[in-house]
């Protein structure tokens, strides 16, 4: 078979990407998804099942920055500006964003979003289109979604990590045969881990577990079975999803009117990341606890959380096997998400260019992805699966860690000229199915987790 190269461009401040360091820290998959990596392509033509982004774009925009929470607002929030005077900014460190189609304006928003808001240049920023060339941009609901979603997620990822470097990875994404979009994604991460592109993989877009065919998640997974093994030691972070207890179907315009969770986001071997509403005042400062994110509105709009049909319970959520039963639960953790505080970016993509307030999974996903960059570059290595080291740190009550007792993932829709309500999870003390263990403070957490890690490398704890 004909393969194409590789093609990349690079933005910024053209470093060449350096080499991970592997790490010893290895999440042993439970026996519902424990095979040997398969390629991508193999065997998936049995149905179409749509990729889509976790993301509700801006629905207009404005010429200077208004509606939206800042970088200084949310680093604030997450007490990530003392780690960042202490020279803890992702230095030497790599984010690996994946996206269908990408932004051809990226490199140029990136520059203004971070002139702005006073930040620094990342190291670089990578393009690269491992699954083929990326079709020419044309202004098409879905170009344009999947342009907004790159810009979420690389001018967010940055914003919590400034000095790390970024590589993009864009996949031509068709919808026309077998499952649509991932064999292009996972043909993509398969190169990233080839080549040792970066310690944490960014991913915020998902598929309903409903509509993949029977058998058919399992040859998609090679990434991430490679991703755990020690030669790669690769952290992976997914959304949960934006339609809280329920998703969407494959026609990309119904929801299923029945608990539903939705992969990669279910993947044991994945961090699924949930949405918060987050309430904070020009300083970044809370005027209220966090709450799980709900909207309360029709379409649904609210955190997806709940329990996979596809995978059992992994071994570290044995401690919350109370909650999630014979199951894989998501999330994991949860971070700003809310469309009612939504966050700030900036594109040129579609017109007039400008500003506008972005939410969604697909914010508190990179959010997490920066965190996850800073505790690399602590720990002096990728972290690979952190799970297990999630809910340690939780089960010993670790201050990095925050609970979050408030909100629920139910949701109220109509569809059909039927109203449909499907029940989801109240947020309690502990882990839930609405906020999975909390959220972060990462003036603590991201140490906490580093020495974690670096304890696991060292033998004296085996993540099972």
């Amino acid at each position: 078979m004909l393969r194409r190269r590789a093609t990349a461009r690079v933005l910024g401040g053209g470093a060449a990407l350096a080499t991970m360091a592997a790490a010893a820290t290895m999440l042993t998959p439970h026996a519902a998804g424990a095979a040997r990596p398969t390629r991508a392509t193999a065997g998936v033509r049995a149905a179409r099942v749509s990729v889509f982004p976790e993301i509700h774009v801006p629905p207009a925009v404005s010429a200077k920055p208004s509606g939206g929470y800042t970088p200084a607002q949310v680093r604030a929030a997450y007490f990530v500006k003392p780690l960042v005077r202490a020279g803890i900014d992702g230095k030497g460190q790599s984010i690996v964003i994946v996206d269908s189609f990408g932004s051809p304006t990226i490199g140029h928003d990136l520059a203004v979003f971070d002139r702005q808001f006073h930040l620094r240049p990342p190291g670089s920023l990578t393009i690269i289109h491992p699954a083929g060339p990326i079709p020419p941009f044309r202004p098409t609901e879905t170009r344009v979604n999947w342009a907004f979603e790159t810009t979420l997620d690389v001018e967010w990822a940055h914003t919590m990590a400034p000095a790390a470097r970024i590589v993009l990875v864009e996949t031509p994404v068709s919808e026309n045969e077998g499952t649509s979009g991932f064999p292009q994604i996972i043909k993509a991460e398969e190169y990233v881990l080839a080549h040792h592109l970066g310690g944490v993989i960014s991913q915020s877009f998902g598929a309903t577990e409903q509509t993949f065919p029977k058998g058919s998640i399992q040859p998609l997974r090679g990434a991430y079975i490679e991703a755990a093994q020690p030669s790669h030691d690769v952290t992976v972070v997914s959304a949960s999803g934006d339609a809280g207890a329920t998703d969407e179907k494959s026609n990309m315009s119904s929801f299923y009117t029945y608990p539903v969770t939705s992969w990669p986001a279910s993947d044991p071997l994945v961090t699924s990341v949930g949405g918060l509403d987050l309430r904070l005042n020009s300083l970044g400062q809370r005027t209220a606890p966090d709450q799980v994110w709900n909207d309360n509105t029709s379409p649904p709009s609210a955190t997806g959380g709940g329990k996979s049909i596809i995978f059992g319970r992994p071994a570290y959520q044995n401690g919350v096997a109370s909650v999630v039963g014979n199951h894989r639960g998501v999330p994991d953790i949860s971070m700003s998400a809310s469309c009612s505080h939504p966050v700030l970016i900036y594109q040129s993509f579609a017109r007039p260019a400008g500003w506008g307030p972005i939410c969604g999974t697909s914010e508190a996903t990179p959010i997490f992805a920066g965190v996850i960059a800073l505790a690399d570059q602590v720990a002096g290595h990728p972290l690979g699966p952190i799970n297990p080291l999630l809910y340690q740190m939780a089960a010993d009550h670790d201050p990095g860690i925050v609970d979050i007792a408030r909100g629920n993932n139910t949701v109220t829709f109509q569809q059909n000229g039927h109203t449909y309500t499907v029940q989801g999870w109240n947020a309690v003390p502990g882990y839930d199915l609405a906020s999975g263990l909390g959220t972060v403070n990462a003036r603590w957490f991201v140490r906490e987790l580093a020495a974690l890690a670096n304890k696991a490398v060292r033998g004296h704890l085996r993540p099972a």
